[in-house]
């Protein structure tokens, strides 16, 4: 056992049964503001309660955005699954896929190929788990604004932490992940331009 875990055991004030299955403790505080639902919208009203509606707003950095479009804007997921989680949104605030408009369902899909090629750039992984989920019911953590998932994986990406210890280790801070998927957007695009 660590010595941060020997000295929880000693400290009276967290209470034996707590520590008595003699697990250490990795503790992901800020991950509560999430679970409390944090900056989800509370309806399906569009503008500052929904944070898809006000990332467009903010500048790349601040937003965490990757890249933008004419109808739709890719960003680091703010609770990522992995590194270089990315959700493609579309401007426009609904709720439904079936509620896309013909150029946003297009631009998703370009976004999606352009993103995946520049994140095999910038990251190399081995696959990637793609989806939209419709509906709180179904894991949409905020189901008011469409947005589609590209999670890159890794071979072992899925350790203990997650499937055990509910906890996912990420080597790399937010804004340096935005920094280099957003550079390796604009070199795909320019492969792409030639």
């Amino acid at each position: 056992m660590s010595e941060i875990s020997e000295s929880l055991d000693d400290d009276e004030s967290i209470g034996e049964e707590a520590m008595a299955d003699g697990l250490e403790r990795l503790w992901t505080p800020h991950r509560l503001n999430y679970i409390r639902g944090a900056d989800k919208p509370t309806n399906d009203a569009p503008g500052d309660q929904c944070p898809f509606c006000r990332v467009p707003q903010l500048s790349d950095v601040e937003g965490l955005i990757v890249a933008r479009g004419q109808q739709v804007f890719a960003l680091l997921n703010l609770y990522p699954y992995n590194t270089g989680h990315v959700l493609i949104c579309p401007y426009r605030h609904f709720a439904d896929l079936t509620d896309a408009e013909p150029g946003e369902l297009t631009e998703i899909n370009r976004f999606t190929q352009r993103l995946m090629r520049a994140i095999r750039l910038a990251m190399n992984p081995h696959g990637f788990n793609l989806g939209i989920n419709q509906g709180s019911v179904a894991g949409a953590g905020i189901a008011a604004h469409l947005h589609q998932h590209i999670v890159p994986r890794w071979g072992g990406d899925a350790n203990f932490m997650p499937i055990v210890g509910q906890t996912k280790v990420l080597p790399q801070e937010l804004a340096d992940t935005r920094d280099v998927i957003a550079q390796a957007w604009l070199e795909v695009h320019d492969s792409e331009s030639n």
